[in-house]
C-alpha cells in the first residue's frame, strides 16, 4: 500500500495538483490498511480567470488536511438515500416495483408515465439529468417543476438523473413521515456511529469552488461548508443526490457494514439478504464494476460510486476489499474530470489485496 499513500500524495503537489488535498483510506475485512492525508483542506482565496490559476492564499492561512476533515460528498449522497430505501423496502413500507404514482399521485408526469421505485433506484426512469432548480423563484415553483416533469426516453432506459433521487426523497419523506436527514441519521449514520457524517452546514469541511458564472450555474464566491451542487443549495442543502458531508474514517465504517452484510460491531442497518438485493446487479443506487473509476478493483462485482467534488467509494464483495478515496478536485475551479487517479488507486488496492 506504499505506492497508494506516495501517488495520493502526487496528486497534491505542484503548481496545478489533480486536487488541492485528498484523504485515502483503504482496508480489507475489519482491517484499515492505510489512512493518510495529503495536501491542503484549504489552499486558495479565489481563482482567477485571467491567469486560469488559483490565488493562493499566505502559508500562514492554509488548512492542512488531516485524516478527520470532512469533505461535501456530493453524489456520495445517492448511496445513503438508496440504503434509506432500501430499509423501507426491507420494512415492507416501500415496493421496489410499486409506482410513484402510488405515493405521489401529484406528481403527474411520473404517474402518467409509469415510473417506479426501481426505475429511480437504477436510474432507469428516463428522467432526464437534472433540472435548473437553482433558477426557480422558490419553493413552489421547484415543487411544480418536479411534479411536472417527465421521461424524456421511455422509463427502462438507462440515463444516469439526479432527479431519480430528487423524487425518491420526496417518496421516502412520504411514506415516513420524516425528512431524508433525519431518515438517513437515525437509520444510518446514528447505529454506526458516523459522528462526522452530516448534512451541511460542515462549517470545517474541505473548500470546494470559487463558484461563479460562466463556470458555475450561480455566483456564490468560494465555498467552504456549505454544499457545491447548486440544486441541493437551492433545496436547502438536504437533497437525495447531494448535501451530505463526511470523512474517511466514517464511510470505511459505512463501507465495512454494507461488506459484512449490514452490520458493524453490534449495529445492524440493512439484513444480509437486502444488502445482497442493494448491491447486485444492476445495483440499486450503487454503480457496478465501472473499471474508469475503480481500475481492477472492477469485473467481480465490486460496487461504488463517484462525486462530483472528487469523492469516491468502492467496495469489492470478491476480497472483502474497501477504498474511499476524498478530494477536493473542484477547488479552486470545476474542470473536466480526470478520473485515471481514481482508477489507478483502485488498480493499486487490487493488486496489494491479490498479492501482484
Amino acid at each position: 500500500m506504499r505506492h497508494l499513500v506516495r501517488e495520493v500524495h502526487a496528486l497534491t503537489a505542484g503548481e496545478r495538483p489533480w486536487a488541492a488535498g485528498a484523504v485515502v483510506v483503504a482496508g480489507r475485512g475489519p482491517v484499515v490498511a492505510v489512512e493518510e492525508a495529503a495536501g491542503w483542506a484549504v489552499r486558495y482565496a479565489a481563482y482567477d480567470p485571467q491567469t486560469d490559476a488559483g490565488v493562493e492564499l499566505p502559508a500562514a492561512s492554509r488548512v492542512p488536511m488531516t485524516v478527520a476533515t470532512p469533505f461535501d460528498l456530493a453524489s456520495l449522497t445517492k448511496l445513503f438515500t438508496a440504503v434509506a430505501a432500501v430499509q423501507q423496502i426491507e420494512r415492507g413500507t416501500l415496493g421496489l416495483d410499486a409506482r410513484v404514482g402510488a405515493y405521489l399521485p401529484e406528481f403527474h408526469a411520473a404517474a402518467r408515465h409509469g415510473v417506479t421505485v426501481r426505475h429511480l433506484l437504477t436510474h432507469t426512469s428516463g428522467l432526464r439529468p437534472e433540472l435548473p432548480l437553482y433558477a426557480c423563484a422558490g419553493e413552489g415553483e421547484r415543487l411544480a417543476r418536479l411534479r411536472a416533469e417527465p421521461p424524456v426516453e421511455a422509463p427502462g432506459t438507462y440515463r444516469y438523473s439526479d432527479l431519480n433521487m430528487l423524487l425518491l426523497q420526496h417518496v421516502l419523506e412520504r411514506v415516513t413521515g420524516r425528512s431524508l436527514d433525519v431518515l438517513v441519521r437515525d437509520g444510518i449514520t446514528r447505529p454506526l456511529g458516523m459522528t462526522a457524517t452530516r448534512f451541511g452546514p460542515c462549517p470545517g469541511a474541505a473548500a470546494t469552488e470559487d463558484q461563479r458564472r460562466p463556470w458555475a450555474k450561480t455566483d456564490r464566491g468560494m465555498l467552504r461548508g456549505v454544499v457545491h451542487d447548486e440544486n441541493a443549495w437551492a433545496l436547502g442543502g438536504v437533497a437525495g443526490h447531494a448535501g451530505l458531508f463526511s470523512t474517511g474514517r466514517d464511510l470505511a465504517v459505512f463501507c465495512r457494514a454494507l461488506l459484512a452484510g449490514g452490520a458493524y460491531g453490534p449495529a445492524r442497518i440493512l439484513g444480509p439478504g437486502f444488502v445482497e438485493l442493494l448491491l447486485a446487479p444492476p445495483g440499486l443506487g450503487f454503480a457496478l464494476d465501472q473499471p474508469w473509476f475503480m481500475g481492477e478493483l472492477a469485473g467481480r462485482g465490486a460496487a461504488g460510486h463517484t462525486g462530483f467534488t472528487g469523492t469516491m467509494l468502492v467496495l469489492d464483495r470478491a476480497t472483502d476489499t474497501f477504498l474511499v478515496l476524498l478530494a477536493n478536485t473542484v477547488h479552486p475551479r470545476r474542470r473536466p474530470a480526470d478520473n485515471g487517479p481514481r482508477a489507478a488507486a483502485g488498480s493499486r488496492v487490487a493488486r496489494a489485496v491479490r498479492g501482484r
